[in-house]
Protein backbone atom coordinates (compact mmCIF):
# COMPACT_ATOMS: atom_id res chain seq x y z
CA UNK A 1 0.00 0.00 0.00
CA UNK A 2 3.01 2.17 1.32
CA UNK A 3 4.36 1.43 -2.30
CA UNK A 4 1.28 2.18 -4.61
CA UNK A 5 1.01 5.44 -2.60
CA UNK A 6 4.37 7.09 -3.21
CA UNK A 7 3.96 5.87 -6.98
CA UNK A 8 1.24 8.08 -6.90
CA UNK A 9 2.62 10.89 -5.18
CA UNK A 10 5.24 10.35 -7.79
CA UNK A 11 2.94 10.48 -10.66
CA UNK A 12 1.73 13.37 -9.42
CA UNK A 13 4.52 15.09 -9.28
CA UNK A 14 5.58 14.26 -12.70
CA UNK A 15 2.75 15.59 -14.09
CA UNK A 16 2.47 18.44 -12.07
CA UNK A 17 6.17 19.22 -13.28
CA UNK A 18 4.91 18.77 -17.06
CA UNK A 19 1.21 20.44 -16.99
CA UNK A 20 1.35 20.02 -21.39
CA UNK A 21 1.45 16.14 -20.44
CA UNK A 22 -1.34 16.33 -17.74
CA UNK A 23 -3.60 18.45 -20.13
CA UNK A 24 -3.02 16.21 -22.97
CA UNK A 25 -3.52 13.16 -20.91
CA UNK A 26 -7.10 15.04 -19.49
CA UNK A 27 -7.87 15.24 -23.14
CA UNK A 28 -7.45 11.49 -24.00
CA UNK A 29 -9.32 10.86 -21.09
CA UNK A 30 -12.38 12.92 -21.85
CA UNK A 31 -12.26 11.86 -25.70
CA UNK A 32 -12.84 7.79 -23.97
CA UNK A 33 -15.36 9.19 -21.83
CA UNK A 34 -17.27 11.62 -24.73
CA UNK A 35 -16.83 8.47 -26.59
CA UNK A 36 -18.09 5.47 -24.18
CA UNK A 37 -21.35 8.00 -23.05
CA UNK A 38 -22.42 8.47 -26.87
CA UNK A 39 -22.99 4.43 -26.93
CA UNK A 40 -25.22 5.27 -24.07
CA UNK A 41 -29.07 5.69 -24.47
CA UNK A 42 -30.39 7.25 -21.32
CA UNK A 43 -34.04 5.78 -22.32
CA UNK A 44 -37.08 7.85 -20.99
CA UNK A 45 -35.71 8.26 -17.38
CA UNK A 46 -37.93 5.41 -16.08
CA UNK A 47 -35.38 2.62 -16.41
CA UNK A 48 -31.58 2.52 -16.02
CA UNK A 49 -29.11 3.55 -19.32
CA UNK A 50 -28.69 1.10 -21.81
CA UNK A 51 -25.30 0.64 -23.23
CA UNK A 52 -24.48 0.20 -26.96
CA UNK A 53 -28.03 0.73 -27.56
CA UNK A 54 -27.02 3.39 -30.02
CA UNK A 55 -23.85 4.23 -32.07
CA UNK A 56 -22.58 8.14 -32.59
CA UNK A 57 -22.24 9.49 -35.75
CA UNK A 58 -19.06 10.24 -37.58
CA UNK A 59 -19.54 14.21 -37.27
CA UNK A 60 -20.08 13.58 -33.76
CA UNK A 61 -17.00 11.73 -32.94
CA UNK A 62 -15.48 14.14 -35.29
CA UNK A 63 -16.65 17.39 -33.01
CA UNK A 64 -15.80 15.16 -29.66
CA UNK A 65 -12.05 14.52 -31.31
CA UNK A 66 -11.77 18.32 -31.85
CA UNK A 67 -12.91 19.38 -28.95
CA UNK A 68 -10.83 16.90 -26.97
CA UNK A 69 -7.86 18.07 -28.71
CA UNK A 70 -8.46 21.88 -28.37
CA UNK A 71 -8.04 21.11 -24.17
CA UNK A 72 -4.76 20.26 -24.81
CA UNK A 73 -4.13 24.14 -25.02
CA UNK A 74 -6.61 25.18 -22.46
CA UNK A 75 -3.28 26.33 -19.48
CA UNK A 76 -2.26 28.70 -22.29
CA UNK A 77 -5.20 29.84 -24.21
CA UNK A 78 -7.98 29.64 -22.08
CA UNK A 79 -10.64 31.64 -22.94
CA UNK A 80 -9.88 30.73 -27.19
CA UNK A 81 -10.15 26.96 -25.79
CA UNK A 82 -13.73 27.79 -24.29
CA UNK A 83 -15.30 29.36 -27.26
CA UNK A 84 -14.64 26.94 -29.51
CA UNK A 85 -15.84 23.93 -27.04
CA UNK A 86 -18.72 25.72 -26.63
CA UNK A 87 -19.49 26.66 -30.52
CA UNK A 88 -18.75 23.07 -31.20
CA UNK A 89 -20.95 22.04 -28.85
CA UNK A 90 -23.64 24.36 -29.85
CA UNK A 91 -22.88 22.74 -33.52
CA UNK A 92 -23.72 19.54 -32.00
CA UNK A 93 -27.19 20.35 -30.46
CA UNK A 94 -28.60 21.76 -33.26
CA UNK A 95 -27.66 19.16 -35.80
CA UNK A 96 -27.78 16.01 -34.16
CA UNK A 97 -30.28 13.84 -32.45
CA UNK A 98 -29.79 12.78 -30.17
CA UNK A 99 -26.67 14.69 -29.35
CA UNK A 100 -23.01 13.39 -28.05
CA UNK A 101 -22.25 14.79 -25.51
CA UNK A 102 -19.69 16.97 -26.82
CA UNK A 103 -19.97 19.31 -23.82
CA UNK A 104 -18.01 17.05 -21.57
CA UNK A 105 -15.39 19.60 -23.32
CA UNK A 106 -17.00 22.55 -22.62
CA UNK A 107 -16.94 22.08 -18.57
CA UNK A 108 -13.81 21.67 -18.74
CA UNK A 109 -12.98 24.30 -20.49
CA UNK A 110 -15.27 26.42 -18.50
CA UNK A 111 -13.64 25.09 -15.24
CA UNK A 112 -10.02 26.15 -16.65
CA UNK A 113 -11.48 29.73 -17.08
CA UNK A 114 -13.05 30.19 -13.89
CA UNK A 115 -9.76 28.67 -12.39
CA UNK A 116 -7.39 30.98 -14.22
CA UNK A 117 -9.39 34.90 -14.19
CA UNK A 118 -10.92 37.05 -11.81
CA UNK A 119 -14.73 36.42 -10.32
CA UNK A 120 -16.43 38.99 -12.81
CA UNK A 121 -15.10 37.28 -16.09
CA UNK A 122 -15.82 34.00 -14.32
CA UNK A 123 -19.44 35.06 -13.79
CA UNK A 124 -19.75 36.97 -17.46
CA UNK A 125 -18.54 33.88 -19.08
CA UNK A 126 -20.15 31.26 -17.14
CA UNK A 127 -23.68 32.68 -17.31
CA UNK A 128 -23.29 33.33 -21.37
CA UNK A 129 -21.50 29.74 -21.73
CA UNK A 130 -24.34 27.88 -19.41
CA UNK A 131 -27.02 30.16 -21.05
CA UNK A 132 -26.17 29.30 -24.29
CA UNK A 133 -26.02 25.81 -24.25
CA UNK A 134 -28.96 25.09 -22.53
CA UNK A 135 -30.93 27.05 -24.74
CA UNK A 136 -29.31 24.74 -27.52
CA UNK A 137 -30.50 22.19 -26.05
CA UNK A 138 -33.81 23.05 -25.24
CA UNK A 139 -34.59 24.81 -28.39
CA UNK A 140 -33.32 22.03 -30.66
CA UNK A 141 -33.65 19.12 -29.16
CA UNK A 142 -35.74 16.44 -29.75
CA UNK A 143 -36.86 15.74 -26.15
CA UNK A 144 -38.76 18.27 -24.04
CA UNK A 145 -37.37 21.42 -22.62
CA UNK A 146 -37.61 20.38 -19.17
CA UNK A 147 -35.88 17.01 -19.62
CA UNK A 148 -33.16 15.96 -17.10
CA UNK A 149 -30.80 15.99 -19.82
CA UNK A 150 -31.62 19.94 -20.65
CA UNK A 151 -30.67 21.00 -17.08
CA UNK A 152 -27.94 18.57 -16.51
CA UNK A 153 -25.88 20.89 -19.40
CA UNK A 154 -27.13 23.81 -16.83
CA UNK A 155 -25.64 22.24 -14.03
CA UNK A 156 -22.84 20.77 -15.11
CA UNK A 157 -21.87 24.37 -16.57
CA UNK A 158 -22.82 26.10 -13.41
CA UNK A 159 -20.82 23.18 -11.43
CA UNK A 160 -17.77 23.48 -13.06
CA UNK A 161 -17.93 27.70 -12.89
CA UNK A 162 -18.25 27.44 -8.89
CA UNK A 163 -15.31 24.76 -8.58
CA UNK A 164 -13.24 26.84 -11.00
CA UNK A 165 -13.69 30.16 -8.72
CA UNK A 166 -13.22 28.16 -5.66
CA UNK A 167 -10.01 26.46 -6.65
CA UNK A 168 -8.88 29.89 -7.65
CA UNK A 169 -9.70 31.71 -4.36
CA UNK A 170 -7.91 28.84 -2.44
CA UNK A 171 -4.74 29.28 -4.51
CA UNK A 172 -5.50 33.04 -3.88
CA UNK A 173 -5.38 32.44 -0.10
CA UNK A 174 -2.38 29.78 -0.20
CA UNK A 175 -0.17 32.47 -2.39
CA UNK A 176 -0.79 35.15 0.22
CA UNK A 177 0.13 32.92 3.32
CA UNK A 178 3.56 32.14 1.58
CA UNK A 179 3.74 35.25 0.46
CA UNK A 180 3.17 36.36 3.92
CA UNK A 181 4.83 33.93 5.78
CA UNK A 182 8.21 35.18 3.46
CA UNK A 183 7.11 38.27 4.31
CA UNK A 184 7.52 37.78 8.04
CA UNK A 185 10.62 35.30 7.72
CA UNK A 186 12.49 38.80 5.81
CA UNK A 187 11.24 41.02 7.91
CA UNK A 188 12.75 38.27 11.02
CA UNK A 189 16.20 38.69 9.45
CA UNK A 190 15.97 42.20 8.84
CA UNK A 191 15.17 43.28 12.72
CA UNK A 192 17.56 40.30 13.99
CA UNK A 193 20.22 41.84 11.67
CA UNK A 194 19.15 45.29 12.93
CA UNK A 195 19.08 43.98 16.51
CA UNK A 196 22.81 42.63 16.26
CA UNK A 197 24.28 46.21 14.62
CA UNK A 198 22.44 47.78 17.58
CA UNK A 199 23.98 45.50 20.14
CA UNK A 200 27.53 45.88 18.51
CA UNK A 201 26.77 49.57 19.01
CA UNK A 202 25.55 49.40 22.08
CA UNK A 203 29.08 47.07 23.77
CA UNK A 204 30.81 49.22 21.67
CA UNK A 205 29.60 52.20 23.28
CA UNK A 206 29.83 51.01 26.74
CA UNK A 207 33.26 49.83 26.27
CA UNK A 208 33.92 53.34 24.96
CA UNK A 209 32.50 54.40 28.38
CA UNK A 210 34.43 52.20 31.01
CA UNK A 211 37.79 52.37 29.30
CA UNK A 212 38.54 55.60 27.69
CA UNK A 213 38.01 57.58 31.05
CA UNK A 214 40.07 55.12 33.30
CA UNK A 215 42.51 55.29 30.33
CA UNK A 216 42.78 58.56 29.90
CA UNK A 217 43.45 59.37 33.55
CA UNK A 218 45.93 56.77 33.77
CA UNK A 219 47.51 58.61 30.93
CA UNK A 220 47.45 61.97 32.08
CA UNK A 221 48.85 60.79 36.00
CA UNK A 222 51.82 58.35 34.49
CA UNK A 223 52.70 61.47 32.69
CA UNK A 224 53.15 63.54 35.52
CA UNK A 225 54.58 60.41 37.69
CA UNK A 226 57.54 60.64 34.61
CA UNK A 227 57.68 64.55 34.58
CA UNK A 228 58.29 64.79 38.51
CA UNK A 229 60.29 61.30 39.31
CA UNK A 230 63.73 62.81 39.89
CA UNK A 231 62.31 66.09 41.54
CA UNK A 232 59.67 65.40 43.41
CA UNK A 233 59.34 61.59 43.93
CA UNK A 234 56.95 62.23 46.89
CA UNK A 235 54.29 63.54 43.92
CA UNK A 236 55.18 61.04 41.56
CA UNK A 237 54.47 58.12 44.35
CA UNK A 238 51.08 59.65 44.63
CA UNK A 239 50.38 60.05 40.87
CA UNK A 240 51.21 56.27 40.18
CA UNK A 241 49.06 55.75 42.82
CA UNK A 242 45.96 57.35 41.05
CA UNK A 243 47.14 55.52 38.24
CA UNK A 244 46.74 51.67 40.23
CA UNK A 245 42.98 53.11 41.38
CA UNK A 246 42.36 53.95 38.42
CA UNK A 247 43.79 50.76 36.97
CA UNK A 248 41.91 48.57 39.08
CA UNK A 249 38.24 50.50 38.65
CA UNK A 250 38.94 50.07 34.84
CA UNK A 251 39.63 46.28 35.00
CA UNK A 252 36.48 45.75 37.51
CA UNK A 253 34.65 47.44 35.18
CA UNK A 254 35.47 45.14 32.31
CA UNK A 255 35.16 42.63 34.06
CA UNK A 256 31.61 43.18 34.62
CA UNK A 257 30.98 44.18 31.16
CA UNK A 258 32.43 40.82 30.01
CA UNK A 259 30.90 39.01 32.59
CA UNK A 260 27.36 40.31 31.33
CA UNK A 261 28.24 39.93 27.44
CA UNK A 262 29.32 36.08 28.36
CA UNK A 263 25.55 35.16 30.19
CA UNK A 264 23.14 33.09 28.15
CA UNK A 265 19.86 34.47 27.36
CA UNK A 266 18.25 37.85 28.59
CA UNK A 267 18.61 38.89 32.33
CA UNK A 268 15.19 39.47 34.16
CA UNK A 269 16.67 42.75 34.84
CA UNK A 270 18.70 45.55 34.02
CA UNK A 271 22.40 44.23 35.18
CA UNK A 272 24.34 46.53 33.06
CA UNK A 273 27.46 48.36 35.37
CA UNK A 274 25.91 51.58 34.83
CA UNK A 275 26.72 54.36 37.17
CA UNK A 276 24.58 57.16 38.00
CA UNK A 277 24.45 60.55 39.38
CA UNK A 278 24.71 58.85 42.73
CA UNK A 279 28.04 58.45 42.35
CA UNK A 280 29.07 61.43 40.33
CA UNK A 281 31.18 62.50 43.57
CA UNK A 282 33.56 60.10 42.84
CA UNK A 283 34.09 60.79 39.31
CA UNK A 284 34.66 64.06 39.96
CA UNK A 285 37.31 63.23 42.71
CA UNK A 286 39.00 61.33 40.12
CA UNK A 287 39.24 64.46 38.24
CA UNK A 288 40.30 66.68 40.82
CA UNK A 289 43.07 64.39 41.26
CA UNK A 290 44.52 64.66 38.19
CA UNK A 291 44.63 68.36 38.03
CA UNK A 292 41.74 69.22 36.23
CA UNK A 293 39.73 71.75 39.27
CA UNK A 294 35.55 70.82 39.08
CA UNK A 295 32.81 72.74 40.31
CA UNK A 296 29.15 70.81 40.72
CA UNK A 297 25.73 71.67 41.13
CA UNK A 298 23.32 69.02 40.83
CA UNK A 299 20.12 68.42 42.13
CA UNK A 300 17.52 65.78 42.29
CA UNK A 301 20.06 62.90 41.69
CA UNK A 302 18.45 60.19 43.10
CA UNK A 303 15.23 61.17 41.37
CA UNK A 304 15.97 60.74 37.64
CA UNK A 305 14.90 57.28 35.98
CA UNK A 306 17.54 54.57 35.89
CA UNK A 307 18.42 54.93 31.60
CA UNK A 308 18.36 58.87 31.88
CA UNK A 309 20.26 58.33 35.34
CA UNK A 310 23.15 56.60 33.13
CA UNK A 311 22.91 59.03 30.44
CA UNK A 312 22.91 61.80 32.31
CA UNK A 313 26.54 60.23 34.07
CA UNK A 314 28.08 59.18 31.12
CA UNK A 315 27.68 62.46 29.23
CA UNK A 316 29.32 64.06 32.26
CA UNK A 317 32.01 61.38 32.22
CA UNK A 318 33.07 62.16 28.57
CA UNK A 319 32.39 65.49 28.90
CA UNK A 320 35.44 66.21 31.50
CA UNK A 321 37.11 63.41 30.14
CA UNK A 322 37.29 65.76 26.74
CA UNK A 323 38.24 68.71 29.56
CA UNK A 324 41.18 67.23 30.98
CA UNK A 325 42.79 65.88 27.36
CA UNK A 326 41.85 68.90 25.26
CA UNK A 327 41.17 72.23 27.34
CA UNK A 328 44.48 73.01 28.38
CA UNK A 329 46.33 74.05 31.36
CA UNK A 330 44.96 75.68 33.38
CA UNK A 331 41.41 74.93 32.50
CA UNK A 332 38.61 74.57 34.99
CA UNK A 333 35.43 72.95 34.28
CA UNK A 334 31.50 73.71 36.19
CA UNK A 335 28.78 70.57 35.82
CA UNK A 336 25.58 71.83 36.75
CA UNK A 337 22.35 69.40 36.35
CA UNK A 338 18.93 70.72 36.94
CA UNK A 339 15.25 69.84 36.11
CA UNK A 340 13.52 71.65 34.07
CA UNK A 341 9.50 70.68 34.26
CA UNK A 342 9.92 67.46 32.36
CA UNK A 343 13.24 67.11 31.58
CA UNK A 344 16.38 66.90 33.14
CA UNK A 345 19.63 69.06 31.72
CA UNK A 346 22.82 68.43 32.17
CA UNK A 347 25.72 71.50 31.36
CA UNK A 348 29.34 70.97 31.21
CA UNK A 349 31.49 74.40 30.71
CA UNK A 350 35.04 75.16 30.57
CA UNK A 351 37.04 77.80 30.11
CA UNK A 352 39.68 76.24 28.57
CA UNK A 353 42.41 77.47 25.37
CA UNK A 354 41.05 74.95 23.39
CA UNK A 355 44.31 74.39 21.62
CA UNK A 356 44.26 70.57 21.15
CA UNK A 357 41.59 69.14 18.98
CA UNK A 358 39.34 71.82 19.02
CA UNK A 359 40.62 72.91 15.82
CA UNK A 360 41.64 71.30 12.74
CA UNK A 361 45.15 71.60 12.41
CA UNK A 362 45.86 72.21 15.70
CA UNK A 363 48.84 71.14 18.25
CA UNK A 364 48.61 69.07 21.44
CA UNK A 365 47.95 70.67 24.33
CA UNK A 366 50.16 72.56 26.83
CA UNK A 367 51.15 70.10 30.26
CA UNK A 368 52.34 67.23 31.31
CA UNK A 369 53.78 64.80 28.70
CA UNK A 370 51.43 62.43 27.62
CA UNK A 371 48.13 65.12 28.35
CA UNK A 372 45.85 64.80 25.03
CA UNK A 373 46.85 61.57 24.11
CA UNK A 374 43.78 59.90 24.33
CA UNK A 375 41.84 56.92 23.44
CA UNK A 376 39.58 58.63 21.38
CA UNK A 377 41.53 60.21 18.66
CA UNK A 378 39.13 58.31 16.33
CA UNK A 379 36.24 60.57 17.19
CA UNK A 380 33.97 58.55 18.50
CA UNK A 381 33.41 60.57 22.17
CA UNK A 382 30.63 62.83 21.75
CA UNK A 383 29.32 60.56 18.66
CA UNK A 384 28.78 58.21 21.75
CA UNK A 385 26.93 61.26 24.07
CA UNK A 386 24.40 61.69 21.11
CA UNK A 387 23.66 58.47 20.49
CA UNK A 388 22.42 57.47 24.23
CA UNK A 389 20.76 61.21 24.20
CA UNK A 390 18.63 60.79 21.07
CA UNK A 391 17.62 57.21 21.93
CA UNK A 392 16.09 58.78 24.77
CA UNK A 393 14.20 61.02 23.06
CA UNK A 394 16.38 63.99 24.34
CA UNK A 395 18.92 66.24 22.55
CA UNK A 396 22.51 67.29 23.16
CA UNK A 397 24.03 70.20 21.44
CA UNK A 398 28.47 70.94 21.81
CA UNK A 399 30.50 73.64 20.44
CA UNK A 400 32.85 76.64 22.00
CA UNK A 401 31.68 79.31 24.11
CA UNK A 402 31.81 82.82 23.23
CA UNK A 403 35.16 84.38 24.59
CA UNK A 404 36.81 81.19 25.01
CA UNK A 405 35.89 77.90 26.28
CA UNK A 406 33.74 75.05 25.83
CA UNK A 407 29.95 73.90 26.28
CA UNK A 408 28.17 70.46 26.05
CA UNK A 409 24.63 70.99 26.80
CA UNK A 410 22.16 67.69 26.69
CA UNK A 411 18.48 67.83 27.50
CA UNK A 412 17.52 64.50 28.67
CA UNK A 413 13.17 63.55 29.27
CA UNK A 414 12.46 62.21 32.51
CA UNK A 415 10.47 59.72 30.76
CA UNK A 416 13.44 57.93 28.84
CA UNK A 417 11.95 56.49 25.30
CA UNK A 418 14.78 54.12 24.95
CA UNK A 419 14.47 52.63 21.29
CA UNK A 420 13.31 55.63 19.13
CA UNK A 421 15.16 56.26 16.02
CA UNK A 422 17.41 59.14 16.10
CA UNK A 423 15.54 62.53 14.67
CA UNK A 424 17.23 64.73 12.63
CA UNK A 425 18.36 67.86 13.95
CA UNK A 426 17.50 66.51 17.68
CA UNK A 427 21.63 66.62 18.49
CA UNK A 428 23.16 68.74 16.14
CA UNK A 429 25.91 70.74 16.97
CA UNK A 430 29.53 72.78 16.16
CA UNK A 431 32.53 72.35 17.39
CA UNK A 432 32.77 68.84 17.92
CA UNK A 433 36.34 68.15 19.65
CA UNK A 434 36.37 64.03 18.56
Amino acid sequence: MTTLSSGFARARRWLRDHPLAFDATLAFCTLVAMICSSFTDPGDGHGPPAFGARTPELFSVLLMTLTAAALVLRRRRPMQVLAVTAALAAVEYVLMDPPAPVVMSTVIALYTVASRTDRPTTWRVGLLTMGGLTAAAMVFGSTPWYSQENFGVFAWTGLASAAGDAVRSRRAFVDAIRERAERAERTREEEARRRVAEERLRIARDLHDVVAHHIALVNVQAGVAAHVMDKRPDQAKEALAHVRDASRSALNELRVTVGLLRQQGDPEAPTEPAPGLAVLGELVATFRNAGLPVEVACADRDRLPAAVDLAAYRVIQEALTNVRKHAGAGARAEVSVVRVGATAEVTVLDNGRGSAGRRPGAGPADGPPGDGDGLDSGGHGLVGMRERVTALGGALTAGPRYGGGFRVHAILPVEARTGEPDRPGTAGGTGLRR
